[in-house]
């Protein structure tokens, strides 16, 4: 029999069953859900609580060991305290995804309550066992010394600014629910907001590759509380989906072979997760079990085994521009070099979640994904429904760096919904997860660089082949960018590029922060390194001769545009680069660009819906944020617009049923190309305030300049400076503005001279410094952003994408054994706060850009350069070159068995 326990709780007393998990017993009995459950394993630290005023991770905590122990939650904190916390993190920008925030937040109080004035040391420490895969830490920790500031000081809140503009260090529009706990991802959901919830998860392959014999369900089916137990055969529609390429099977049939660990086998539903478990271990499966193929070398062999029937070739790219072969012989300086770029994974603190419902002959949807209408046209396909009768919205998503681009559990679930009739949530285990999702493309990378004897650039010729993986997800288009990207931000036009993407029995690789870009640019600078010795320059000096400028040509052809700031990125570190470099110390550089919209000529549209309802303005745009705080951006952009004041304006979450298609959350799009459709509908509304208000409006407009389809329109001084009350916009309640906004561009090979491969790029120069123990002391990251519309929110991202390649550079593992992960949320090697370098934000702004305020995105590009500015800095320091991430010989490497 068990035995039960006593516990005060926020205070008061509860009682629970002693063998229970802490997490469990506050998250579903007590229903605080600041405790996130991010990994059920004791490593992520999302689901801390304060016992007894220490710190502990309540997931691994069984409620016997929590005997007669006071118990605190964000919920319980006083209301002086949230409000401090709200407004420091606020404040701070030190809110992104949120989702481990409430964590932090506790780990804050703790340490506050025994040490009201820590210094910045002592706040890291505090927090050394939460991860951050956001923010780089170094906000958390400027949140951290502000509340403890104002709790000592017990300084008065300041009231925020209403008339925000772009450009404005405004605080996030999410922050209160996030930083309290109160704000909802999907997973917070249950079954007393959703009466009648049942559970789903499916049983998995048991090999990556395996003839799937029989499949037997009658002794889970005969299990009572089982609601269903799914097949292929009870798929209604396709059982391929896919993201681009419908080659990914939802489940495996009798007959059929699996690709990878991930595959599922069955779909199971049942009325509790207990339930679940149970019927999950009761389908019995027949396998043959077959030999893998592990790498692309096996896939590509003679007489491979194939992974697909169309063959184990996903995507093949070959680029030229000029002739690369006879530029690089007759060229004075050459370099050859094969590098070798490893697994990532993603490890944002969300794990996927979806609950699906009945509604009318279709199903919705809640996800945590990238693209609402991408969901939509996915589950679409599985229950062979129109797209409208599937209606999807995003909860909060916490965190994504794609890889929620795919769908893993919405289609699932929805499936089950659609079939049984029944509310369900389907929800991957940490364990899942890290199986399942698609991961960083490892990519291995012949290169030869060339120049002239003043170290110009004249010449690159590469081999670029990537493990895609068992499906295809984004496995092509990211081999386009780590193709076309390839030849990096400088002014040179003879290229030789080839590609390759290879299926293997691998889990599926495809986006990841950086899009492929990460891999070929680390490749195509640390050649740069070799080649500015040879030249007798300095890595500085190599890079500014052959930074790209405006007017000049890129290596793919596209004229660089007057926004084109890589000279300015390099000059807002030469200072530093060159106090260390001629005192003798370890510095490295590394360069990126990185495309702003899908490009290459395919379809790219921004679409944003206004709505003014009691005197409101109600954002609808079916773009995801996913952390990077799209909706604050929005909401700074129509404030500006329109003129009106933020707290007239009210953001909504993506609703397929309510928010036009915006497309997906990748590429560093959507504060360019669907910001400027929101500007435009902005626009349109502002004039009808005018009117309606009897004022008389004026501008002059410009004929467009570098981009297509773009008006560029300038109010007068006076007509600028009015802005609209409340009252004045309910002159326009149930009133609608829609507009677009299409990014054009020409397609790969077109037949021009100068091609638009993309509407916009950002640039990036950073710079590593190392201590004398081999240790990075610092790194300063310069980036061309156009206008940074949120300059706080653009740190942000900085910070967090500097130090997850702080990680792709000196720690993070993903490894695999025939296919297998080994690899536990724990042991992925991810930056902790307490061993997180310094990092300089230096935002350079330079107009040129006619959309969006002049708005680049940023979201990709800060992961780019980090790796081999990192990597020069410790060939520098011990004069290894190295061409295989992480790197080897640091004080961050593993010790080899």
């Amino acid at each position: 029999m068990s035995s039960y326990c006593k516990v005060w709780i926020n205070g008061q007393e509860i009682e629970a069953d002693a063998d229970r998990k802490l997490i469990d017993v506050l998250r579903n009995d007590c229903r605080l859900k600041s405790v996130k459950d991010g990994c059920s394993e004791g490593a992520c630290g999302t689901c801390t609580v304060l016992v007894d005023g220490k710190a502990t991770k309540a997931c691994v905590q069984k409620m016997g060991r929590m005997e007669g122990k006071h118990i605190l939650t964000v919920e319980g904190f006083s209301q002086r305290e949230k409000d401090v916390y709200v407004y420091a993190f606020g404040q701070a920008g030190a809110v992104q995804c949120g989702f481990c925030i409430p964590g932090m937040v506790i780990c804050a109080k703790g340490l506050l309550d025994v040490n009201p004035n820590p210094s910045r040391v002592e706040i890291a420490h505090a927090i050394r066992n939460n991860y951050c895969r956001c923010t780089g830490y170094k906000k958390i920790i400027d949140a951290i010394e502000l509340a403890a500031k104002m709790l000592r000081e017990d300084t008065q809140l300041d009231e925020q600014e209403k008339m925000v503009k772009v450009g404005s260090r405004m605080h996030r529009i999410d922050v209160e629910g996030k930083v309290l706990g109160t704000g909802q991802y999907v997973d917070d959901m249950d079954q007393v907001d959703l009466p009648g919830l049942v559970y789903g998860s499916a049983v998995r392959a048991k090999y990556p590759r395996a003839l799937v014999k029989s499949i037997r369900t009658e002794k889970a089916k005969a299990l009572p509380g089982v609601v269903c137990v799914l097949t292929a055969e009870d798929v209604p529609g396709k059982n391929k989906v896919g993201h681009l390429k419908q080659d990914w099977d939802t489940m495996i049939p009798v007959g059929g072979t699996t690709r990878y660990l991930g595959d599922a086998i069955a779909i199971v539903a049942a009325e509790t997760p207990e339930i679940l478990e149970q019927a999950k271990a009761l389908v019995e499966v027949d396998y043959e079990e077959l030999r893998p193929v592990t790498c692309p070398a096996e896939a590509l062999a003679e007489g491979a085994p194939l992974v697909h029937s169309t063959g184990n070739v996903l995507s093949h790219e070959h680029l030229v521009r000029g002739n690369a072969e006879e530029v690089i012989a007759n060229s004075k300086y050459k370099v050859t070099k094969h590098y070798e770029t490893p697994w990532t994974e993603h490890a944002f603190l969300e794990p996927e979640c979806a609950i699906a419902m009945p509604f009318g002959d279709g199903v919705f949807i809640y996800s945590t994904d990238q693209g609402t209408y991408d969901t939509r046209h996915e589950t679409s396909i599985l229950l062979g429904l129109d797209p409208d009768k599937v209606i999807v919205e995003n909860k909060l998503v916490g965190g994504g760096f794609g890889g929620k681009e795919d769908v893993t559990v919405q289609h699932q679930a929805a499936l089950i919904a659609y079939l049984t009739k029944r509310t369900v949530k389907c929800k991957l285990t940490r364990k899942e997860s890290l199986i399942i999702h698609p991961k960083r493309h490892p990519m291995s990378i012949d290169l030869t660089t060339a120049c002239d004897e003043n170290g110009y650039l004249t010449a690159m010729k590469a081999v670029v082949v990537a493990d895609t993986g068992a499906y295809a997800s984004l496995g092509g288009p990211v081999l386009q960018r780590a193709c076309t990207h390839a030849a990096g931000p400088y002014n040179y036009q003879n290229i030789d590029i080839d590609g390759t993407a290879v299926y293997t029995n691998n889990p599926p690789a495809g986006a990841f922060r950086g899009f492929g870009v990460t891999q070929t640019i680390f490749a195509t600078e640390m050649n740069l390194n070799l080649l500015a010795e040879m030249a007798g320059l300095d890595p500085w000096e190599m890079r500014y001769r052959n930074a790209i400028r405006p007017g000049q040509v890129l290596p793919n052809g596209q004229i660089a545009d007057p926004a084109t700031g890589l000279v300015e990125t390099l000059e807002a570190v030469k200072d530093q680069f060159y106090e260390a470099y001629n005192a003798g110390k370890p510095v490295g550089l590394g360069c990126a660009l990185k495309n702003a919209g899908v490009g290459v000529g395919l379809p790219d549209k921004g679409r944003a819906r206004l709505i003014v309802e009691d005197g409101k303005i109600h954002i609808h745009a079916g773009a995801s944020c996913i952390g990077q705080g799209l909706g604050t951006v929005l909401v700074q952009m129509v404030a500006e617009s329109a003129g009106v004041s933020m707290d007239d304006i009210v953001y909504h979450n993506p609703n397929t049923s309510m928010a036009p298609d915006s497309g997906t959350t990748s590429g560093s799009r959507q504060t360019l190309i669907t910001g400027e459709a929101a500007r435009r509908a902005s626009k349109d509304l502002r004039k009808e305030l005018f009117a309606l208000t009897g004022r008389s409006y004026e501008c002059r407009t410009f004929d467009k300049r570098y981009l297509e389809n773009v008006v560029v329109e300038e109010e007068s001084p006076e007509t600028a400076a009015v802005t609209f009350t409340g009252e004045e916009l309910a002159l326009l309640n149930g009133r609608e503005y829609y507009e677009e906004y299409y990014a054009k561009t020409d397609k790969m090979g077109a037949d021009l001279p100068n091609p638009v491969s993309h509407v916009a790029y950002g640039y990036a120069t950073q710079m590593c410094l190392l201590n004398e123990d081999g240790t990075v002391d610092k790194i300063v990251a310069a980036h061309d952003v156009g206008k940074a519309v949120n300059p706080m929110s653009v740190e942000g991202q900085i910070e967090g994408g500097v130090l997850m390649s702080c990680g792709y550079a000196l720690t993070e593992q993903y490894p695999l054994k025939d296919c297998v992960p080994t690899a536990k949320f724990g042991t992925l090697g991810l930056f902790r706060a307490d061993k997180a370098p310094e990092i300089e934000s230096i935002i350079v702004e330079k107009p040129g850009v006619d959309v969006a305020f002049g708005a680049i995105g940023i979201g990709e590009i800060t992961s780019i350069p980090t790796a081999p500015a990192i990597a020069g800095a410790y060939y520098k320091w011990n004069g290894q070159f190295q061409t295989a991430l992480p790197l080897e010989g640091t004080p961050y490497a593993k010790k080899k068995a």
